[in-house]
């Protein structure tokens, strides 16, 4: 049966959660399958992955959003099942990928999900299902921290922090597609796998100061706190640029990098029709290879969110939906 000729279903699984806590919170409910309205997709999930901002959001309150209960979730791969009115750039039978809008838009741990058409792209042609719900929300970071936020130029050279991450995997691939020299920090124990996806050079932050070895540096992409960021000033050559990925604190960090002569910029990933297109084309050329740590069936999120909090992944985790 294609997927013109399927019937929904009424209701679908998702995973859910009715309190803040450990993984041990998540658990499987049956939700009604939601309804596409204007200019908005349909899409049946076959896989969604999981980013630092999952178990955040399950853990504590504070964040973005309200108290649960809620279904966490951001990134899809799947097929257009239905559209709404407006919609011209996917029928049903499409397979698309994206992202959808952060941060109130979560909800992709479950078997259907409704976004606006613009939150999607067409799905490589070259990755299944796993492997492009890899790429959206971590690879999208990566791509609006280096391209649309600093603009990066070949020759320039790159600092990119916790390069072994989910961000930062996909970032030293998009820095090195555009000519960049990339500098990577991460254990000894990961250098070769980001030498093989493109860095060209490799500290071990648990031996090396980073900031008392560095200088010269034209853009750090820094996913970890307010206080590695104000470190990564000092690598800056003067009007250099940090991108710190993270809200609190970035105040601090903007007026330190005043009075050094360089620049500081606080992100926060978008939806992004655009960017995905442009990640799906890296893709399918293979300058761009999404690295899964782990794939799990959607009912074992709380065994993937448990791993992803040990910080020692590489990659990026994976709940496939069958």
């Amino acid at each position: 049966m294609s997927d013109k000729d399927y019937t929904l279903p009424t209701t679908m699984t998702a995973i859910g959660q009715d309190v803040l806590g450990g993984p041990e919170v998540l658990h499987e409910v049956k939700v009604p399958v939601p309804q596409p309205g204007p200019s908005e997709l349909l899409v049946r999930v076959r896989a969604t992955a999981l980013n630092p901002t999952d178990w955040a959001h399950r853990a504590r309150a504070g964040l973005f959003l309200p108290a649960p209960p809620y279904i966490l979730g951001w990134d899809v791969s799947g097929e257009v099942v239905a559209t709404g009115v407006g919609v011209t750039l996917f029928e049903p039978g499409d397979e698309v990928f994206g992202m959808l809008p952060y941060p109130h838009g979560h909800g992709a741990a479950a078997e259907f999900v409704t976004a606006p058409a613009r939150s999607f792209a067409r799905k490589p042609a070259n990755l299944g299902h796993p492997e492009a719900a890899a790429i959206p929300l971590a690879a999208l970071t990566a791509y609006q921290a280096l391209v649309d936020t600093a603009n990066v130029e070949a020759g320039q050279r790159v600092l990119i922090h916790a390069a072994a991450g989910g961000v930062g995997h996909f970032a030293v691939q998009i820095a090195k597609a555009r000519g960049a020299y990339v500098i990577g920090t991460a254990s000894a124990a990961n250098h070769e796998f980001l030498r093989s996806i493109g860095a060209d050079e490799v500290l071990d932050y648990r031996t090396t100061d980073f900031a008392e070895t560095l200088r010269d540096i034209d853009i750090v992409i820094d996913p970890i706190d307010a206080d590695h960021a104000l470190r990564s000033l000092r690598t800056l050559r003067p009007g250099g640029l940090l991108v710190t990925l993270r809200a609190l604190g970035a105040d601090h960090v903007k007026t330190a990098a005043e009075k050094l002569g360089v620049r500081a910029a606080v992100m926060l990933v978008e939806a992004d029709h655009t960017g995905m297109n442009a990640l799906r084309e890296l893709a399918e050329t293979g300058a761009l290879r999404p690295t899964l740590a782990g794939v799990f069936p959607l009912a074992e999120a709380a065994a993937a969110h448990a791993l992803g909090e040990t910080r020692h992944t590489v990659g990026k985790l994976v709940l496939t939906v069958d």
